[in-house]
């Protein structure tokens, strides 16, 4: 599989060096924030990582759910259960809780079209920023801290009509952002594709931490140094 260069087997616990969670960051979802950069002190690896070992392990249901509990710091050895039932946790060697997956209805193994999903989901979530948190946070006038910009996954859900596609792919279908105070709770809802015909839907979940009104000046320049990381990247 494609993930075996993101993570390490080390005796019965997977381990994701800040390397590792770095280069799956940038390399398959294209995402840049700066919390998955591995000189960040507050470095975490990728929720999207986590979700992408799981289904590599157990394959997918009709229907999927992902919980996030807490941010997994660099080299934390992470124990994968070897059969995974309706509810799976995924913890440390101290059982700190960092996922919960619950799955309801026919599981489908992994195969190459599972690894084809696992792709273009990572895809499209690397790409919540800018282009989809930032139109929603200009409309409800509020942003996050450019200094110390904190997005958090919280959650997540998959569901699907049928389970044998070949060509999955997904498309952002609506969006919403409800703002209390300074904290925001954005859902990105979207639809999977199987070629041109839908086959399921999904949602995700992400907390916005310290907002402030929103400046167009201090977002263009976040926005800019984002694409410039980017760029540079892809340049290398």
């Amino acid at each position: 599989m494609f993930l075996e260069k993101f993570s390490s087997q080390i005796n019965d616990t997977i381990v994701v060096s800040a390397k590792q969670g770095s280069d799956f960051a940038k390399n398959i979802s294209n995402d840049f924030n700066p919390i998955h950069d591995p000189l960040n002190k507050r470095f975490c690896v990728p929720g999207d990582l986590l979700f992408a070992l799981a289904v590599e392990r157990n394959g997918i249901s009709e229907i999927m759910n992902f919980h996030f509990s807490g941010l997994v710091s660099a080299d934390t050895p992470l124990i994968f259960p070897s059969k995974f039932g309706d509810k799976t946790t995924i913890v440390d060697e101290r059982g700190k809780q960092y996922l919960e997956i619950e799955q309801i209805g026919p599981r489908f193994p992994n195969n190459i079209h599972v690894e084809q999903l696992i792709k273009a989901y990572v895809r499209f979530s690397g790409h919540n920023f800018p282009h989809i948190l930032v139109p929603l946070m200009a409309e409800k006038g509020v942003m996050i801290n450019p200094k110390r910009p904190l997005v958090i996954y919280q959650s997540m859900s998959l569901e699907f009509d049928r389970l044998n596609f070949t060509k999955p792919s997904l498309q952002l279908s609506h969006t919403n952002l409800d703002v209390e105070d300074k904290r925001g709770n954005a859902d990105l809802h979207f639809e999977i594709f199987d070629g041109d015909e839908v086959v399921g839907h999904g949602v995700k979940h992400l907390i916005l931490s310290g907002l402030r009104p929103y400046q167009q000046l201090a977002i263009d320049d976040m926005v800019a140094a984002y694409l410039e990381s980017q760029s540079v990247h892809h340049k290398t």
